[in-house]
């Protein structure tokens, strides 16, 4: 891969200590198991596909396999997390003990690569107040700057009062909210997964882009207004639906059709580029980045890969080719991310 005149940083990569692993096999092997989940995971787990061998045996390296793909792939830099669903399909008491661990293993390899690596702290919102606490150690004992969240938390949002402590927390020490997309919640999953629609394919982006959008209209940045979020796959499609988020939310609103659509202090489309990063992750699409660019502005829009479920090295100079100057192009591929996650490489 040819020297570039930016770094290439990563920003959506994943990874699965083989702890979570076993912990996830114990939860397949259960007669009542979540849907979702046993799509998803059971089947990356037993699948002898060469894209589930693949997927599984990067998820659990920190070392060498995921720095060779990175050279082969020209990524100076991966920000790494936790995979889907992390500790969310967990009993609560196992969830909090395991982020802890995932966690410690992350930081440790961020140590040992620190020009390579950056984690994002993982919490289990099944206790908020846990979660709260874990970012606090994440920032100030593990050095970590951004957190991971991967969606719905068996069929419950953050835009439920009762996990915003996890936003003081996330806002208090100014660390942005990486939400991610999980495997759809059983009320949502089957005229999806009965057409093989449910995963990353669509269902992804659809479950993730309700997700935001509830948070917004929820009014979380009008209690939270200096808190940050992430959002991957091109924002989940949000940007282009912006304008018809603006007006249908201005008529729902006067219409009094829905108690929990209430007047905000802004547009949707204001905390988009206001409260939101963007990442091109798994879109590897000149049109769509240069779009969300014009809607959210150049300073937050940036590149991830999405590996190793999206690991495509001729995808890398699609993005180096880019009609785009070259000023915003190092912003799209490196300052971007060195100042989202805190980054000095």
């Amino acid at each position: 891969m040819h020297k570039t005149p930016y770094k290439r940083i990563a920003t959506e990569e994943a990874f699965a200590p083989p702890e979570m692993l076993y912990i996830y096999r114990k939860i397949l092997a259960k007669d009542d198991v979540d849907p979702g989940f046993k799509g998803l995971m059971g089947f990356y787990m037993s699948s002898p596909s060469a894209r589930a061998t693949h997927i599984m045996r990067c998820l659990t390296d920190l070392d060498q396999v995921r720095l060779q793909h990175m050279d082969e792939a020209g990524i100076d830099h991966q920000v790494i997390a936790l995979t889907a669903p992390g500790v969310q399909v967990m009993d609560k008491a196992t969830a909090v003990s395991f982020s802890q661990l995932a966690n410690d293993q992350l930081a440790e390899a961020v140590r040992k690569h620190p020009a390579r690596f950056t984690g994002m702290i993982a919490v289990a919102p099944q206790d908020p107040v846990a979660a709260a606490k874990e970012i606090e150690r994440g920032v100030t004992k593990l050095g970590m700057h951004s957190v991971i969240i991967n969606s719905h938390t068996q069929g419950e949002y953050l835009s439920d009062p009762k996990f915003w402590d996890i936003f003081a927390a996330a806002e208090a020490h100014d660390v942005p909210i990486y939400l991610h997309p999980n495997s759809l919640p059983k009320n949502m999953i089957e005229p999806f997964q009965e057409c093989g629609l449910d995963g990353a394919i669509y269902g992804f982006g659809v479950e993730t882009g309700l997700h935001a959008l509830r948070i917004i209209t929820a009014g979380v940045f009008d209690r939270f207004p200096k808190l940050q979020m992430i959002i991957g796959h091109m924002g989940e499609a949000l940007p282009f639906w912006a304008y018809r988020l603006d007006y249908m939310h201005q008529a729902t609103v006067k219409s009094q059709r829905y108690e929990s659509i209430k007047p905000l202090r802004k547009k949707p489309s204001d905390y988009l580029r206001e409260n939101f990063t963007i990442t091109n992750s798994g879109v590897a699409w000149e049109p769509a980045i240069k779009f969300t660019q014009s809607v959210v502005g150049v300073d937050r829009v940036m590149y991830a890969m999405d590996y190793p479920y999206q690991y495509a090295i001729d995808e890398v100079a699609v993005m180096d080719n880019m009609q785009m100057s070259d000023e915003d192009k190092k912003k799209f591929f490196q300052t971007n991310a060195q100042r989202v996650f805190k980054i000095n490489i």
